[in-house]
């Protein structure tokens, strides 16, 4: 004898829609946690990936954007900029007494010499070249051969001044906020080191 089917209670009818919206809850709670672990980085450039969000001298910063440094065709390097409030203008990013962030992820090896010399060609070409130029030395004593993966991060804090740490480890900071523009401006100036690198760090 064949089994009847259950039978379907007004009750259990009355559920049918609450599961529905029960399970679509659970999908959507999924999605956004899978979401929220992987906003935290915010850019990917060349397979590399920065966070959204730093700080510096205890103030959050956002990442304004990333480029790419290129030198005869041969990437070199991925830039990334943070600053308090996102911005297109190189001026302002330069000129802004605020804290702020450049990261510089290589993608190859550079040696120190290397650095040294577009550190220095860069910051002559800035308007804050001659008081720069008098703490060039104590800053290129601390640049050292870099090596894929690396990363050299700039930091600037008001009232502090600029410091310079690889792979996490401060090597030193320079007071004063006309190094701080002679260095941006390297990046972000009229005459960059590289147009390209500075509209991706512009988030152009």
């Amino acid at each position: 004898m064949a089994r009847k089917p259950p039978l379907t209670t007004s009750a259990s009818l009355a559920r049918e829609p609450e599961r529905a919206i029960m399970k679509r809850v659970v999908v959507l709670a999924i999605v956004l946690a899978l979401w929220g672990a992987g906003s935290a980085w915010a850019g990917e450039l060349e397979g590399v990936k920065m966070p959204d969000k730093a700080t510096v001298g205890g103030q959050a910063l956002v990442l304004n954007g990333m480029g790419l440094r290129e030198k005869l065709t041969v990437d070199v390097y991925v830039g990334g900029l943070y600053l308090e409030a996102k911005t297109k203008d190189g001026g302002a990013a330069i000129s802004q007494d605020k804290a702020k962030r450049i990261v510089m992820h290589f993608v190859r090896d550079v040696d120190k010499g290397q650095l040294v010399d577009t550190l220095r060609d860069g910051i002559k070409k800035s308007a804050d070249a001659t008081v720069a130029m008098k703490s060039f030395d104590k800053m290129s004593a601390w640049m050292r051969d870099v090596k894929g993966n690396d990363e050299i991060v700039i930091d600037y804090t008001p009232g502090k001044g600029t410091s310079f740490a690889f792979n996490g480890k401060v090597a030193g900071t320079i007071e004063g906020i006309e190094f701080m523009r002679a260095i941006w401006s390297i990046f972000l100036g009229a005459n960059p080191a590289d147009e390209a690198l500075k509209k991706g760090m512009l988030g152009k």
